[in-house]
C-alpha cells in the first residue's frame, strides 16, 4: 500500500483540482488569519463544492471557539477536524462531543520528550500529525507552514497509539528519505509545495505525490 498524501493549505480551484488530479488522499483547508493560506468562509465553501465525496477534506484550525468551527464546519462541511494549537486532550473531549467529526491533532516535535505528549492524547483524537516545532528564536512563526523539517529519526522505530502523519518542510526532494527514517504511512505538506506563501504551484503538487507514493 502506498504513502497516503496530504496537501494542506489549498486556497484556489486550479490548486484543489490539480491536487485531486495527482491522486491526494486528503485535501486540507486553513482557518487561521495569521497564515498566509487563510480562507473567507464564503471561498471555503465554494472550493469544497469541487471536492469529490471520496477525499477527504480536512479544517485545520488553531485553538478555535465552539463558534468559530461551528461557522467553519457549515462552510467546509469537513470530514476531519485538524486541532494545531495547544488544545488539550479534554478540549478535544469537548469539540468531538459537540461536533461529532474525527480529530486530528498535531503534535509539534522538536526533540524526544514531545514524542510523550502524543500519548496524552490517545483517548481522544482520531489521528496524530507530527510536525515541526518552531523555535523560541524564530520571529512571526506560525503553528504549522513554516517549512522546518524536525530530527525525523526521532519517530524511527516508534509506534504511536494513533493512525499518524508526518509534516514539517517535506518537500518532493526529501519525502522519500523522511518516510524511510519514519515509516510513516502519511505525509503532510503544504510550503513545499508552494513558488512563494500561501501560493501553491500545480506543478509541485503533482511532483510531491508522485515522490511520496514511489518512495
Amino acid at each position: 500500500m502506498s504513502v497516503q498524501v496530504k496537501i494542506c493549505g489549498l486556497s484556489t480551484p486550479d490548486t484543489v483540482a490539480a491536487a485531486i488530479s495527482a491522486g491526494a488522499d486528503y485535501l486540507g483547508f486553513t482557518f487561521y488569519p495569521r497564515s498566509p493560506r487563510h480562507l473567507s468562509l464564503t471561498l471555503a465553501a465554494s472550493l469544497s463544492a469541487i471536492v469529490p465525496s471520496y477525499i477527504p477534506k480536512v479544517a485545520l484550525s488553531v485553538d478555535a471557539d465552539d463558534t468559530s468551527l461551528e461557522a467553519i464546519i457549515a462552510a467546509l462541511q469537513p470530514d476531519i477536524l485538524q486541532l494545531h494549537g495547544g488544545e488539550t486532550p479534554a478540549r478535544l473531549g469537548e469539540i468531538k462531543a459537540r461536533f461529532g467529526l474525527p480529530i486530528m491533532k498535531a503534535i509539534a516535535v522538536s526533540e524526544a520528550l514531545d514524542l510523550e505528549e502524543a500519548r496524552l492524547y490517545r483517548d481522544c483524537a482520531d489521528l496524530l500529525l507530527f510536525d515541526a516545532k518552531p523555535p523560541k528564536s524564530m520571529a512571526n512563526a506560525l503553528p504549522g507552514g513554516n517549512g522546518l523539517v524536525f530530527d525525523w529519526s526521532l519517530l524511527a522505530g516508534q509506534k504511536p497509539d494513533l493512525p499518524w502523519m508526518l509534516s514539517g518542510g517535506l518537500t518532493a526532494a526529501n519525502v522519500a528519505e523522511a518516510i524511510a527514517i519514519t515509516g510513516a504511512p502519511a505525509v503532510d505538506v503544504s510550503s513545499g509545495v508552494e513558488d512563494a506563501p500561501g501560493r501553491k504551484s500545480p506543478g509541485m503538487i503533482a511532483e510531491f505525490i508522485r515522490a511520496a507514493k514511489s518512495a
